[in-house]
């Protein structure tokens, strides 16, 4: 079991379920209203052990998941939230080696959960349109990694613009206010059988973009689901729904790219 080094992240749970997110420094401290307790007392452990503050509250020491890092990391623009990410991983089916584009980078959650699935193989463009969320990806990117893998390319710049230079790609992951307008270029750059996956927060986005994706002829298996997972607070027999939860936070509509034209023709408008 590799010990915790300096420059790590640690999470520290308490009794209660608190956690807390800090990065280990030589002669740093950690301080909550129950006591303080020294980096230099996690520095060299392993992870999984049980430490204790000067005022003898027990802290649980674990590296964080990706998951967890998602909540706490530096925000820009709004992050998706861990469950949806793994929703869209699973509805693009991002494999090992791909190509993927992705547009709207935001705070660079979805960036960094697209590149630990594509492995040293893939490779990754994002689009952010915004150069302060573009910057604040990188750092959180850079942050996760130790530094921005070789297989990413951040562009600033709207994705309408670039997505004709990109060539060919096995996926497409959209987080932006109107993925719709990317349905058309999409098609050309989306390899037959490729994925698109767009993550909108709204009932008119859904249907602007199912009906965008239907109207191109170029989509089939066209499909809309809810982003929900509802956590339960399991003591003893008291067994029943948490009270806080994070509930809708958005759809995900996802298709894939056909080699020739499917489905009815447009209705004329």
């Amino acid at each position: 079991m590799r010990p915790l080094e300096p420059g790590e992240r640690v999470l520290l749970q308490d009794a209660k379920g608190r956690r807390y997110l800090l990065t280990l420094q030589a002669g740093g401290s950690f301080h909550t209203h129950r006591g303080r307790l020294s980096h230099d007392q996690l520095i060299g452990r392993p992870e999984g052990e049980v430490v204790t503050t000067d005022l003898g509250q027990r802290l649980l020491m674990l590296r964080p998941t990706l998951a967890d890092w998602v909540l706490k990391m530096p925000r820009g623009a709004q992050v998706i939230y861990p469950k949806t990410i793994s929703l869209m991983l699973m509805a693009a089916d991002v494999q090992p080696g791909m190509t993927v584009l992705e547009a709207g980078a935001g705070s660079g959650a979805l960036s960094i959960a697209l590149l630990q699935a594509l492995g040293g193989g893939g490779r990754l463009i994002s689009f952010e349109l915004r150069p302060e969320f573009a910057a604040q990806a990188r750092r959180n990117v850079e942050a996760w990694f130790g530094k921005a893998p070789e297989a990413w390319e951040l562009r600033e710049g709207d994705v309408l613009d670039g997505i004709a230079e990109v060539g060919q790609v096995d996926r497409v992951l959209l987080d932006m206010l109107e993925p719709w307008l990317v349905v058309p270029p999409a098609v050309h750059a989306l390899c037959p059988g490729g994925v698109l996956v767009a993550f909108v927060a709204t009932v008119p986005q859904v249907m602007r973009t199912v009906e965008a994706l239907e109207g191109s002829r170029s989509f089939g298996l066209i499909e809309t689901a809810e982003a929900i997972m509802r956590p339960w607070h399991v003591e003893g027999l008291a067994v029943r729904p948490e009270h806080r939860m994070v509930g809708h936070t958005g759809f995900l509509v996802s298709a894939r790219r056909t080699s020739e034209p499917w489905g009815p023709p447009a209705p004329v408008r």
